[in-house]
């Protein structure tokens, strides 16, 4: 189970993930697999089904339209608490009952919570579909929660976040940007939550959560693998058919939203066990569902070009052709139902300043805006985009992720699969029409991880002394 922040951006990481430098008959191809099939039960439950007969196999991923943006100011973590929760077992069935189910047959599954949506994922084979379903089903509006679980569980949860947020100086310092970068949008609250806040839920705030948002109507179901649609219908309809919707479920999610930015940020984070100082500068940015058309493909290529690979313009301008700096890239997290994020980080050598990085950046973002892009980088980077759409289809759970992502968020299967068409058509003026417009530091937080040294001398004095007294 995971609260992980990148878990938000699913289908970006799917699309950007391959990184082929392949010939141009590559830029020519476009998504081949049919189109998934979709209906909507009438309880509002919306089903997607994604045949692939390679293998007999099948992922069930059920999506829930709610994340860690959706909870209670004061309640932060909810979302996830709630995730963890979700293993607890049913009347039907006891708690490990599931897990074990899917372990048995040789299957695996997990869950991650995001900014906008819950996921929940079973990959068995493909005669187990109808039990996973069963089990999904029942603790969908099943789930019994008793205080020596829940307790306990939150316990996991504190734990979790000592290991991941409060040990990792590079994710205290994410976390202290995204609070910088939305003022007034909820995406500033970290998705495991605040440690204060996580250590005063209890089992009435996740059964509250629960009966708010678990419901058909607030739900995506993707089967994808070897099935058909007139079998997952018929299971579908059997399963969850008889689950009442929430009427109380408004059909748009409506949030605070940021004001327009007026000037940068700065965040600086200091601990005694940073080995490698980072700057991390993030743009308040359109997501795929808040941009105007052709800005959210513009976007992509943008950031693939400044920022993806050993030959992009940052990784070159600060480590090849200076070098400054040990590593750089950049990246763009579109999937997400309000404005998102566009990263840069950098990790200055020893003796430079982050001065000097800022300033090969910012040079960088001038030189784009000013000058026209070589046609064959932006073909190189859209050649690379659009392979990694073609190649995600080669794995049926990462399909599941990603029309489950992108649904989830607002998008159209329609949208999907037009994605590779919209990257082929950006122009060299809107990518830098992009960059002139977004990447405009008063749009930004920059956030500098640097060694505690005063600290880490005083440790190091205090565990020497522990030594010498123990001889």
């Amino acid at each position: 189970m995971s609260s992980d922040r990148s878990a938000a951006y699913l289908l970006a990481a799917l699309l950007t993930s391959c990184s082929l430098s392949t010939g141009s008959a590559l830029a020519e191809t476009t998504l081949t697999s049919a189109p998934p099939a979709s209906f909507t039960l009438s309880n509002g439950l919306q089903i997607v089904v994604i045949p692939d007969h390679r293998t007999p196999v099948v992922t069930e991923m059920i999506w829930y339209k709610v994340g860690s943006a959706d909870e209670t100011p004061g309640k932060s973590g909810l979302a996830h608490f709630l995730e963890h929760l979700m293993f607890k077992g049913t009347e039907k069935h006891p708690i490990g009952e599931f897990s074990k189910t899917v372990f048995r047959v040789g299957g695996n599954e997990n869950a991650f919570t995001s900014l906008d949506y819950t996921s929940y994922f079973q990959h068995v084979p493909r005669e187990q579909l109808p039990t996973v379903m069963e089990f999904e089903a029942d603790r969908m509006n099943g789930l019994i929660l008793k205080d020596e679980n829940v307790l306990s569980e939150r316990d996991v949860v504190l734990e979790e976040y000592n290991m991941r947020v409060a040990n990792s100086p590079n994710e205290r310092l994410s976390e202290q940007i995204m609070a910088a970068l939305y003022l007034n949008h909820p995406y500033g609250r970290p998705v495991i939550g605040w440690h204060r806040e996580i250590e005063k839920l209890g089992r009435e705030d996740a059964l509250a959560f629960y009966r708010r948002f678990y419901s058909p109507n607030n739900a995506i179901v993707v089967i994808a693998g070897d099935v058909e649609l007139p079998e997952v219908r018929a299971l579908v309809e059997r399963n969850f058919g008889p689950i009442p919707a929430q009427p109380a479920i408004p059909a748009q999610r409506v949030r605070p939203q940021e004001p327009e930015p007026a000037a940068p940020r700065t965040v600086t984070l200091t601990d005694p066990r940073v080995e490698q100082p980072v700057l991390h500068r993030y743009y308040l940015v359109p997501s795929a569902t808040t941009a105007a058309a052709g800005e959210n493909a513009a976007l992509d290529v943008l950031a693939q070009l400044m920022g993806s690979g050993s030959n992009s313009y940052l990784y070159r301008a600060l480590v090849v052709d200076k070098p400054l700096a040990v590593s750089a890239s950049a990246s763009y997290s579109s999937i997400s139902l309000d404005p998102t994020q566009f990263a840069i980080s950098a990790s200055p050598k020893s003796g430079v300043s982050f001065a000097d990085i800022e300033q090969v950046i910012d040079g960088v973002i001038a030189d784009i805006v000013a000058s026209p892009i070589r046609a064959e980088d932006l073909e190189r980077v859209k050649t690379q985009l659009i392979a990694g759409a073609i190649y995600a289809q080669d794995d049926q759970a990462a399909l599941a992720g990603w029309y489950g992502g992108a649904l989830s968020t607002g998008l159209s299967i329609k949208d999907i699969r037009s994605w590779p068409d919209r990257i082929r058509g950006v122009t060299d003026e809107q990518v830098r029409s992009a960059a002139q417009s977004w990447l405009d530091k008063k749009r930004s937080v920059t956030g500098y991880l640097i060694k505690d040294t005063a600290t880490a001398k005083t440790n190091a004095k205090t565990t020497t002394k522990r030594e010498e007294k123990r001889l």
